[in-house]
């Protein structure tokens, strides 16, 4: 997922890892692990990219985003400011 911000959060309600990506729109996945939310997030990229190409809609560019958070189980790390 070069080039892509991603989100990937533990939800509780799910029981399981959710990862998205906010450039692009309804790009999710869940996994039981945060592993498996991100291969899984790679083939719901590929798949919209895919689509996207196939009918001739424009796929928007990745936006550059700082880290802001960083998680360890058991902790929150604050990475960097909100700029």
């Amino acid at each position: 997922m070069k080039d892509n911000h991603v989100n990937l959060f533990y939800s509780n309600a799910d029981d399981g890892y959710i990862a998205d990506i906010p450039d692009l729109a309804a790009c999710s996945a869940f996994g039981a692990t945060a592993a498996e939310a991100l291969a899984e997030l790679e083939i719901a990229r590929a798949a919209l990219i895919d689509a996207a190409h196939a009918h001739d809609k424009p796929v928007p560019e990745p936006r550059y985003r700082t880290a802001i958070y960083q998680f360890t189980p058991g902790t929150t790390r604050h990475m960097s400011g909100w700029g």
